[in-house]
């Protein structure tokens, strides 16, 4: 398991996908699968960095874990920001027209719908969203 720790900012994303990609080095993983992990942790960091912290920008963490059994990487992003739990949210109903729709809620149904589990919980004082992806 490792972990990176940023400043909750749009300017480090390309720090955390770095780390990202170092950790699938060497796991044999397709295109496609390292493709949609790249999406998701973009997806998921950028919304911290937008909208866990009011005024000020504050801590992020993202700590990735390679399981073996089955081989597949966890991502979990930690932020002491404002309490959200983004899987309440109802999903878009994408037979509305876009020019109708709610504006927002798309990014986390595409996350939920590239990532084979993502789960997420409040715990001292922190927002703890985590995706899986199989990397075979």
């Amino acid at each position: 398991m490792r972990q990176l720790d940023v400043l909750a900012i749009r300017e480090n994303l390309p720090e955390v996908l770095a780390f990202i990609e170092e950790q699938l080095k060497g796991l044999g993983c397709k295109a496609k699968v390292a493709y949609e992990i790249n999406v998701a942790v973009e997806e998921i960091f950028v919304n911290i960095a937008s909208y866990a912290y009011d005024k000020d920008p504050g801590p992020a963490a993202v700590v990735a874990e390679v399981l073996r059994d089955p081989l597949s990487l966890a991502v979990s992003f930690k932020d002491s920001g404002v309490p959200y739990d983004p899987l309440s949210k109802e999903d878009p109903d994408l037979s509305i027209p876009l020019k109708d729709r709610k504006r927002g809620g798309l990014g986390i149904y595409m996350v939920k719908n590239m990532v084979d589990d993502i789960s997420y919980e409040y715990r001292d004082g922190m927002n703890i969203l985590t995706i899986r992806k199989l990397l075979a």
